[in-house]
């Protein structure tokens, strides 16, 4: 029988497929105009693209994501630290939503996830935890699996961590109490997902949205469209030992 227990599923790209580049520029349109009062509206993107590098550089285990953001975000500037995350914080709320135009949902996702926990495997929701849980949760409605029991929904309100980084992923195995081979993998992106195989997970590599930077060679265990991770599913044993009892929502609310 498979070794595996836990699917790592990403999701922009992947779940929810869309263009990435166009998400960002549809994202900072809607963005800007919402924090223009608070904020330098001729700085802001620069300001969010240098804290958004700060989160992920960051190799402090007791920031969260978040935490590292604001404290980069913030450094240089004299905005009303808790004036600006309230504007941010209401933009996800109400402005971020009309970004599901920008995306092409397909019922594909819904359908590997609930094959893979009808079979008595876990799922996580393993996407990079740049953004807050409002936006999390957004795109996951979007995507049609907002209601799956993910045993874990990664985002920057409690990780520490953030992709390409190994720590991560170890993170993830750490709060599931996992090893590497007990999971697999799954997103579009060579750099961000590939890096998990070097930990020993197995690694399935989505070619619909598919981002490679260029930078240096990722060798993936499987590699296929999402049509062929839906394959993939409906082929994997049905595992014996029930794990329902395990799926516990770790994501805030």
């Amino acid at each position: 029988m498979t070794r595996l227990r836990a699917l790592l599923f990403d999701l922009d790209g992947t779940l929810l497929p869309f263009d990435h580049e166009r998400f960002m520029k549809g994202y900072f349109q809607k963005l800007v105009p919402a924090v223009a009062e608070v904020v330098d509206p001729q700085r802001i993107v620069g300001q969010i693209w240098r804290a958004t590098e700060a989160m992920i550089a960051n190799e402090d285990p007791d920031l969260t994501n978040e935490a590292a953001f604001r404290r980069a975000f913030f450094a240089d500037t004299n905005y009303p630290e808790d004036v600006v995350w309230d504007r941010f914080n209401a933009f996800y709320e109400s402005g971020f939503p009309e970004l599901e135009a920008l995306t092409e949902p397909t019922p594909i996702s819904r359908e590997i996830c609930r094959i893979a926990l009808d079979k008595g495997y876990q799922v996580v929701l393993a996407t990079n935890p740049i953004f807050p849980d409002a936006a999390v949760r957004h795109r996951m409605r979007w995507a049609g699996i907002d209601d799956i029991p993910f045993t874990l929904v990664t985002t920057m309100e409690h990780m520490h961590y953030c992709k390409p980084s190994p720590k991560y992923y170890m993170e993830i195995l750490e709060r599931l109490d996992l090893a590497p081979y007990e999971c697999i993998m799954i997103g579009n992106d060579v750099q961000e997902d590939g890096v998990a195989g070097k930990l020993g997970m197995e690694t399935f590599l989505v070619t619909d949205c598919l981002i490679d930077r260029g930078v240096g060679h990722v060798e993936f265990t499987h590699r296929g469209t999402l049509q062929d991770v839906l394959r993939f599913v409906q082929e994997l044993p049905v595992r014996r030992e029930a794990e329902s009892a395990d799926r516990v929502e770790t994501r805030p609310r």
